[in-house]
């Protein structure tokens, strides 16, 4: 964990939504490795206490989400905690049981790119900025990318953008299906908190299950997907029938 004074990630927690800052916008929120490890830190306990948190915007404190990874730590030799702690990282964004939201404005490059799409979903500003620089200094996606980019804007585009390092507009994002929702600058924290309200509202062990059986369900064919999901799924949740009591009073 990082010892500053001065946290590297800014949690917030208001009315079942907690919201997750990256806190460097000195440096464009560049990923170091201390970064990650409070971001890891922050999604953990996030994670393990459910009855607290019912959706997560992650969002960046500045002019950029990210610029992506940190090159001066790289240059520097700053390593993870453990080997595949970014990676890994991603990978737990996806497995937790709340939805995430990746709200970006301006830079969204390379590893803050890999970090956005590992989330549910994503709102972004018209002057957001995304793009893959991989090529452009010589490294090799390890954290995801070469999965999540064609799944998300499916193979021609991803390939598009992954082999000509060319920069995407945030109305051009929406256009592909990378981003959910493009919306004015000063706009983008109101509607994306917005949006997490409208989720929030909604029954958290719905939320849950169907962010659950969407991850297990990808990994089987259509038929076996089906048949799981009728055959193992857990049921309505406990307020079902008081949910529908509510909705007939009004």
């Amino acid at each position: 964990m990082n010892q500053s004074a001065q946290p590297l990630v800014v949690r917030s927690d208001r009315d079942g939504i907690t919201t997750l800052a990256l806190n460097r916008p000195e440096a464009l929120n560049a990923l170091s490795p201390s970064l990650f490890e409070e971001l890891q830190s922050h999604l953990t306990h996030i994670a393990n206490t459910p009855e607290e948190t019912g959706v997560v915007i992650l969002t960046g404190n500045g002019r950029s989400f990210s610029a992506g990874n940190d090159l001066k730590a790289i240059e520097k030799g700053e390593k993870a905690a453990t080997p595949y702690q970014q990676a890994e990282t991603l990978d737990f964004i996806e497995r937790m049981p709340q939805p995430v939201i990746a709200s970006v404005r301006g830079h969204c490059y390379t590893g803050a790119l890999e970090l956005a799409i590992a989330c549910d979903l994503l709102i972004c500003s018209e002057d957001a900025r995304f793009c893959d620089t991989h090529g452009k200094w010589g490294m090799v996606p390890t954290w995801g990318m070469t999965n999540r980019l064609p799944e998300r804007v499916g193979p021609l585009a991803a390939r598009d953008l992954m082999y000509s390092g060319r920069v995407v507009a945030g109305t051009e994002a929406e256009q592909i299906g990378l981003a959910n929702r493009c919306v004015p600058d000063t706009d983008l924290d109101t509607s994306a908190h917005e949006w997490a309200e409208s989720i929030v509202a909604n029954s958290w062990h719905t939320l849950r299950e169907e962010k659950k059986q969407m991850r297990l369900l990808a990994g089987m064919n259509r038929d076996d997907g089906i048949k799981w999901a009728r055959e193992h799924g857990p049921g309505a949740a406990p307020d079902m029938l008081e949910r529908i009591r509510s909705a007939f009073q009004r």
